[in-house]
């Protein structure tokens, strides 16, 4: 009896894995449909004039002559505003990841592999604040900087940018987990001061860590949207991200009243929003080496 209920119990598991892989592999097939889709129309959009982008095939390829003129049209707007935005997001960007690699590595080296007064507490702090919306801090930091008078200025983005906690978190635990402490306890035996332990030893065998801190920071600083809106009263001083709002302000498809000479086309927003992404793609596209070692590290202890 149960030697030949055996073939049918392995029949029904067979049956039950390969509907469960079937399933799975739909719903992968969907997920990829759901994202690639958007991003292949997008690319397609560029190519065309604004009247084949709404009465023709959404998936047709435009021409050469059609993306030439979109690409003359977005910088043009504005006498170049186009450009200045990104020069803009390029200064305020690389400024805070300066500063944030500054100030988040030998913070996570201190509260790893270092002794103080409210340590733990300082350790407490740094993960609360990363539960804390960004966009929930953006009216104290205004009020700040405003009292000091630098709204409109560089600074009013740049510091806010550079406070980073996630940074610090992920630099401690790598320092926590990676680093033999041997190690860094024979380079003090031999001499060497804890600056010189840190940026001689502790620092170079971080460079994963770093690279993945540094990442992490440039693609929020870019796409930070709601800072420097209300950091920066003139346009002159937005960044990339906030000068599509003025952009799609200057569309007739969103705003019938920017009819004009200065109007912009759908392919053309559609143009600025790839602009505006491809600095990260480019960034991530020669940091994936880095960014798999920095995720990888830490993973077992020494």
């Amino acid at each position: 009896m149960t030697a030949l209920s055996t073939p049918h119990r392995r029949s029904r598991v067979s049956l039950s894995g390969w509907s469960g892989r079937t399933i799975g592999g739909l719903l992968l097939l969907l997920f990829v449909l759901f994202f690639v889709i958007p991003i292949v129309w997008l690319l397609l959009a560029i190519t065309k004039s604004s009247h084949e982008l709404v009465v023709g095939n959404p998936f047709s390829v435009g021409s050469w002559a059609h993306f030439a003129a979109n690409w003359n049209q977005l910088f043009s707007f504005q006498d170049g505003a186009v450009t200045g935005w990104i020069g803009n997001s390029a200064f305020y960007t690389v400024g805070a990841l300066v500063v944030t690699l500054l100030v988040s590595i030998p913070a996570g080296y201190a509260l790893a592999l270092t002794e103080f007064r409210f340590r733990r507490t300082l350790l407490v702090l740094t993960l609360v604040v990363m539960l804390i919306p960004n966009t929930a801090l953006v009216l104290p930091i205004f009020l700040e900087l405003n009292a000091v008078g630098l709204i409109g200025s560089p600074l009013s983005v740049i510091l806010p940018m550079s406070f980073f906690p996630f940074g610090v978190y992920l630099t401690y635990i790598y320092f926590s987990t990676s680093i033999p402490r041997d190690l860094l306890a024979a380079a003090r035996i031999d001499g060497c001061s804890e600056v010189q332990v840190f940026t001689r030893i502790a620092l170079p065998l971080a460079a994963p860590v770093v690279a993945l801190v540094a990442f992490f920071s440039f693609v929020q600083n870019w796409n930070n949207f709601f800072l420097p809106f209300v950091m920066l009263p003139s346009s002159d001083g937005y960044p990339i991200q906030v000068g599509l709002t003025s952009l799609l302000a200057s569309t007739p498809a969103f705003n019938p009243s920017s009819a004009g000479s200065d109007s912009v086309q759908l392919p053309t927003l559609a143009l600025a929003t790839i602009v505006s992404i491809l600095p990260v793609l480019i960034v991530f596209l020669f940091s994936q080496r880095f960014l798999v070692t920095g995720m990888t590290a830490g993973g077992t202890k020494e």
